[in-house]
C-alpha cells in the first residue's frame, strides 16, 4: 500500500514533517473497516518514509475521531466473522504506532473517543483544544476495552485511576484528561495550531537520531505491555462484540436513546 492508495486517511509532507488526517469529517472521523484497514498500514509507511522526521496525527473537521462507526459495528454484530478478521489489524495498528521511532504529536482538534481516544495515547505528544474530550467508552457500547487503551491507560495515570475510567466509560473534558496527566497542553482552538507547529518545529530542529532512539527506549515499557495483552483483551472484545447488550447499545445510538442494558 501506498500513500496514494488512501481513501479514508491522507499523509502530507512538508518540512520533513508528515501529517497524516482522518479524513471522514461527516461521521466525526469513525473508524469504519477501510480506515481500520489503513490505519493499520500508515504507520509503517511512515516509519519508512525517508522524507519525514516527525509526525503530526490529526482529524479534519470538528472531531479527533469518534471511535468505531456504528455501520461497521452492526455489520460485525450481523456477521461475527467480520469480528474476528480485524483481531491481528487491532493489534497491528497499536504496534505500529508503539513501535514507530519518528516522534508523533496528536494535534486533538476536537474528541477522542472509543479507539480515537487510543490512537491518542499511542502518539507521544498531545496537543488538544480546549473544547475536546477524551475517553474510552467502551463499555458504554457493550464492549470489552480491547484495542489498546486498557494497555495503556494503567501506564499514564495509574491502576485506580484507569480503572475507574474503563470501567465506567467516564469521558473528561481535556482539562480533566490534562490534570490526569492524559494531555500535555490544552489551548484554546484558534491557537492549535500555532502550539503544534511550536512543538514540531523544535522537534525537527533537534538532534534526530538521539530522539528517535530516546523514544525507542521509553516506550520499550508499552510495546512489552502490548504485546503480552492485545491478545486476551481483542479476545474478550470479540467475545462482548456478540452480547445482547452491545447489539442493544448499538441500537440505541442510532435510534438516539439511551441503552437498555440486562447483563447479556
Amino acid at each position: 500500500m501506498k500513500y496514494a492508495d488512501f481513501t479514508r486517511l491522507s499523509v502530507t509532507t512538508k518540512d520533513r514533517i508528515a501529517t497524516i488526517t482522518l479524513e471522514r469529517p461527516e461521521t466525526l472521523n469513525a473508524v469504519d473497516a477501510q480506515l481500520h484497514t489503513e490505519l493499520r498500514h500508515v504507520f509503517r509507511l511512515v516509519a519508512d518514509d525517508p522524507d519525514s522526521d516527525i509526525v503530526i496525527l490529526t482529524g479534519t473537521g470538528r472531531a479527533f475521531s469518534a471511535g468505531g462507526d456504528l455501520a461497521w459495528l452492526q455489520s460485525m454484530i450481523d456477521d461475527p466473522s467480520r469480528f474476528t478478521g480485524i483481531i491481528e489489524e487491532a493489534k497491528q495498528i497499536v504496534f505500529s504506532m508503539l513501535e514507530l521511532p519518528k516522534p508523533m504529536i496528536c494535534r486533538m482538534n476536537g474528541d477522542a473517543i472509543g479507539l480515537g481516544a487510543t490512537l491518542a495515547l499511542c502518539c507521544d505528544i498531545i496537543v488538544a483544544s480546549e473544547t475536546a474530550r477524551f475517553g474510552d467508552t467502551h463499555v458504554r457500547a457493550g464492549l470489552v476495552a480491547g484495542d489498546g487503551a486498557a494497555v495503556i491507560l494503567p501506564y499514564v495515570v495509574g491502576f485506580m485511576r484507569a480503572k475507574e475510567l474503563l470501567l465506567t466509560g467516564q469521558l473528561l473534558s481535556a482539562d480533566e484528561a490534562s490534570r490526569m496527566g492524559l494531555i500535555n497542553h490544552v489551548v484554546p482552538a484558534d491557537q492549535l495550531d500555532a502550539k503544534v507547529e511550536e512543538i514540531s518545529s523544535r522537534l525537527v530542529r533537534g538532534a534526530t537520531q538521539a530522539i528517535r532512539y530516546t523514544k525507542i527506549a521509553v516506550n520499550r515499557g508499552l510495546r512489552k505491555l502490548a504485546q503480552d495483552q492485545m491478545d486476551v483483551l481483542m479476545t474478550y472484545e470479540a467475545l462482548s462484540s456478540q452480547s445482547a447488550d452491545h447489539a442493544e447499545a448499538v441500537r440505541a445510538f442510532r435510534e438516539k436513546r439511551k441503552p437498555q442494558f440486562t447483563g447479556r
